[in-house]
């Protein structure tokens, strides 16, 4: 497992796939790329998504900044589902002295939801936060692009 914090967005690409019954059909899929501006972030999703494209027009349809800037990535090959996990953090407000509490949206790659939740504790038990989950959902995000230098 590893995590990386990043200016994500999730990109809406359509275009045309042929399905199992060899019928071709529009489809929109969604992916998410970390990117610094839009215009970078949607070259950067028709580059990529055109690799798996056998030709005909490929365009970006919606195109939004990520509810999370930190996404837990998997290692294993099983784990090809994404998930967007909702934890509550605790912290002492040192003022007041009174326990304060914030939310942060993460998006996390698992197999099932059940990996999905052992993923985040993976990463969430090697810290000394105290946090609780308050939800965990499956998305609609087909794979996550990150930014690779290109020389």
């Amino acid at each position: 497992m590893r995590a990386r914090t990043s200016s994500w967005f999730e990109v809406d690409v359509r275009y045309r796939k042929v399905d199992e019954d060899g019928v071709e059909k529009p489809v929109t899929e969604r992916y998410v790329v970390d990117s610094l501006s839009f215009s970078e972030g949607e070259a950067s999703a028709i580059e990529e998504v055109k690799t798996y494209v056998s030709g005909g027009e490929l365009s970006v349809k919606k195109m939004n900044p990520a509810a999370y800037r930190e996404i837990f990535f998997s290692d294993a090959d099983t784990d090809d589902r994404w998930y967007k996990a909702k934890l509550k953090f605790m912290h002492l407000n040192e003022k007041t002295e009174k326990e304060e509490f914030t939310t942060t949206t993460y998006l996390v790659q698992g197999s099932s939801l059940e990996s999905a939740v052992r993923n985040v504790k993976e990463i969430m038990d090697g810290t000394m936060i105290d946090y609780s989950f308050v939800s965990m959902a499956e998305t609609k995000i087909m794979d996550v692009f990150e930014h690779s230098v290109r020389s």
